[in-house]
């Protein structure tokens, strides 16, 4: 068993370390476009040259599946020429010492690639074809080439992306909701805490868990409760916290 130390930490807590206890990470964004993956909320609008509701609705999939689908086929094509980075590498590392879980609203599997165990895909997966009508619930890997119209799920419907649209419910929250309940330490990760449901999951957590938040955009009064705010971007911020939490484990 780790010897316990009572220490502060250079994050201005008072911390406690006990075996295996367990951390979650909620990650946005900004851990992927370190990897080179472009995030949706550019100061221009638009994700990648098109408009949100024009690609991530269920009224543009209506409008327009096929435009739907070559938006997203270029989301999965990319996964093919990037890697993790040194947060996602960093974030595993703390599996030595923690239980660990990470929840995610980014629908890329970097977290996978770098060796996370227990990755929650809060908005879905890029990797993944489900039932348009959702009477089949099987997911489809997408391997060897991408959805394309005509394809079809077991029940007869078009394969669209696994991805939870704006406007679509979560499926995936209450599961979210109960590990960050039962959290020790919560590290917000790359995220603008701007898109709901996902941003109000640190005010989930008990009354003696830890926070940290590690974005260069968040401010202080973004936050209700105790918040460490870390204002760096994700390799930089996480590597540290990370080498510290690892050092009094």
């Amino acid at each position: 068993m780790s010897e316990i130390s009572d220490t502060r930490d250079w994050c201005g807590y008072s911390c406690i370390f006990l075996p295996m206890q367990k951390i979650v990470v909620l990650t946005g964004a900004g851990i992927s476009a370190e990897s080179g993956i472009g995030t949706f909320r550019a100061a221009d609008g638009l994700w990648e040259n098109h408009k949100i509701e024009d690609v991530a609705t269920p009224l543009a999939w209506a409008r327009d599946p096929e435009l739907v689908l070559n938006f997203y086929k270029g989301r999965w094509a990319q996964l093919a020429t990037v890697a993790p980075n040194a947060a996602h590498y960093a974030l595993v590392a703390l599996e030595k010492k923690f239980s660990v879980d990470i929840v995610t609203q980014n629908v890329d599997n970097l977290h996978e690639r770098a060796g996370s165990a227990n990755v929650l895909h809060l908005h879905g997966e890029l990797t993944y074809a489900r039932s348009t009508s959702g009477k089949d619930t099987k997911l489809y890997p997408i391997k060897d080439r991408y959805i394309q119209l005509g394809d079809k799920a077991a029940d007869g419907s078009q394969l669209r992306p696994h991805i939870v649209w704006f406007t679509e419910a979560v499926p995936l929250l209450d599961t979210a909701i109960a590990l960050s309940s039962d959290a020790d330490f919560f590290i917000i990760v790359g995220t603008s805490l701007q898109v709901y449901p996902a941003a109000s999951l640190y005010q989930c957590t008990k009354a003696t868990c830890k926070t940290w938040a590690i974005d260069p955009g968040l401010t202080q009064n973004q936050f209700s409760g105790q918040v460490t705010l870390i204002a760096k971007n994700a390799t930089e911020g996480v590597v540290k916290l990370v080498d510290y939490l690892l050092s009094q484990a």
